[in-house]
């Protein structure tokens, strides 16, 4: 389960098409050009668990670099390419990267960062020339086609998004694995797990070094199917692009669900859809009345999993058990979910604590032990800090991330549900709530909107928006006040950054709530 092997069977076959420029790169395209950048490795003196990293838009070379750094037992770090030179800066370093290779619209970016760290002795771009870079393309073409002598599996090595404090990298240990040898994604896609097979096309409209992107496309490439991979998502062209190409599987995030709701009715209903035959999402929960309209939409072929980078756990539920549970998102695959409360003392079902699981994968963050320890509890259980509770049946619901709690008042209120609610509203296109300082009760709750297009802000919108919501929910819940942004802070994957604008409203104050 490997390119070489698809290679063989299937030389012409695209592995993927690039979207928007549509350059396809064939099974035997990858093949050799991953084979030619393991070769190019090993010259640099990357052997077994060597760390390199990547800082690449989504471009046509980009999984040919992956593939290279995987047939070649090395550790690659595929960067956010939102962050700024010092985060980047700061990955670079704790991960020890020793060669850094961007695309070429990144490559200033990636200089910025990459000069301040001694460890990095070679940079590459790839799509142009960058002054400090060797051209990828230029500095592979010597080099054989054949397999490198001592291919073993390699492993990416994703950091946690950093929306509090600093990202960790997130270790799986590699050991010795066999060239071929499936993760866990391929190993279930290659069994048929939702669907998936040869005759599969796949569309990806995600960023790939996020790790659902990622880990799936390069899933759909050992098992010989073929992806779509969208340079950016743009909510018309990836419907236009189900049609183009017959789609017959996608994977989402919510916001993106949000987004392609929000077209105009007959600009949604002018493509054939026919093809699509599952849509997966995943990455945040997705409320309520958004999945609901997307299920009367597509039909359901919706289906959810809950996971995290770590891979410690997930869960997954289909459009009719949805329909039945509607909110969850489903039921443990893989392992035992617990329900836990401050104290440590496991909750039963419809009691809300923080989330943790049992019998799923192991890991631990890189030079992190302190956060690795914080995040198991004396029984070996492991947690994200993701907030929930279990129904009678095993269903999972999510409430919030710990991390997210407001506390007003001595009351604990969790903003997730006042989103899921406001960004419904026909006026709103995104929404942020959270705490900010209030000298009485400690926090109130801030509500920071996007409008939707040729919405105007004002005070009677502000109080029409918080009318809205306290029509549905608790008042104390609803925001206090709401201010009105051009843009939230999000990554491509639908990632909220909210500790970006929650530091405008707690600077100056002494807090832990950041």
């Amino acid at each position: 389960m490997y390119p070489p092997i698809r290679a063989a069977e299937t030389p012409d076959k695209p592995a993927y098409v690039m979207a928007r420029s549509g350059e396809v790169v064939t099974y035997a395209e990858l093949d050799a050009r991953s084979s030619q950048g393991a070769h190019l490795f090993r010259s640099e003196g990357l052997g077994i668990d060597a760390p390199i990293a990547l800082l690449m838009s989504n471009n046509a070379r980009f999984f040919e670099v992956c593939w290279a750094a995987q047939r070649s037992g090395i550790r690659y770090t595929p960067i956010s390419t939102h962050l700024t030179p010092g985060e980047i800066e700061y990955i670079l370093r704790d991960c020890g990267a020793r060669l850094l290779i961007a695309s070429r619209d990144l490559a200033e970016t990636a200089r910025a960062a990459a000069d301040a760290v001694d460890a990095v002795h070679r940079m590459l771009v790839v799509g142009g020339d960058a002054d400090g870079f060797d051209r990828w393309e230029e500095a592979i073409s010597g080099f054989s086609t054949e397999p490198i002598a001592d291919e073993l599996e390699g492993a990416a090595m994703l950091y946690s998004s950093g929306t509090t404090g600093h990202p960790k990298g997130i270790l799986h240990k590699l050991g010795e694995r066999e060239i071929g040898t499936p993760p866990p994604v391929a190993a279930g896609l290659a069994a048929g797990m939702f669907g998936f097979g040869v005759d599969t096309t796949y569309l990806s409209p995600a960023p790939n070094y996020h790790s659902a992107p990622l880990r799936f496309l390069m899933a759909v490439q050992r098992i010989g199917a073929t992806a779509i991979i969208m340079e950016k998502f743009d909510p018309a062209f990836a419907l236009e692009l189900i049609e183009r190409h017959r789609v017959t599987h996608s994977q989402w995030v919510p916001t993106m669900f949000v987004r392609m709701l929000k077209l105009p009715p007959d600009e949604r209903s002018r493509f054939d859809l026919s093809s699509h035959r599952m849509a997966l999402h995943a990455a945040a929960p997705c409320p309520v009345p958004v999945k609901r309209a997307m299920i009367e939409w597509w039909g359901p072929i919706l289906q959810e999993y809950y996971a995290a980078t770590e891979g410690n756990g997930s869960t997954g539920i289909d459009s009719e058990d949805w329909l039945r549970h509607p909110g969850s998102v489903g039921r443990a695959a893989n392992c035992q979910i617990h329900i836990v409360d401050e104290d440590g003392t496991e909750l039963p079902p419809g009691k809300i604590g923080t989330v943790y699981f049992s019998g799923g994968g192991r890991f631990e963050y890189h030079n992190a032990p302190e956060k690795t320890a914080g995040s198991h509890n004396e029984r070996g259980w492991s947690t994200v800090g993701d907030v929930g509770y279990l129904d009678d049946e095993g269903y999972l619901y999510l409430t919030d991330r710990k991390a997210n709690m407001i506390i007003s008042g001595g009351v604990n209120i969790y903003p997730q549900e006042a989103e899921n609610l406001l960004v419904t509203h026909p006026k709103v296109a995104d929404v942020a709530v959270f705490g900010v300082p209030n000298e009485e009760f400690g926090e109130e709750v801030k509500a920071v909107v996007e409008l939707a297009d040729g919405v105007e802000p004002g005070d009677e919108l502000e109080r029409e928006l918080i009318g809205f919501c306290r029509s549905q929910l608790a008042h104390v819940k609803c925001p206090r006040s709401i201010d009105f942004e051009d843009k939230l802070p999000r990554s491509e994957t639908g990632k909220l950054y909210k500790r970006r604008l929650k530091e405008r409203y707690w600077a100056g104050h002494r807090t832990n709530i950041l």
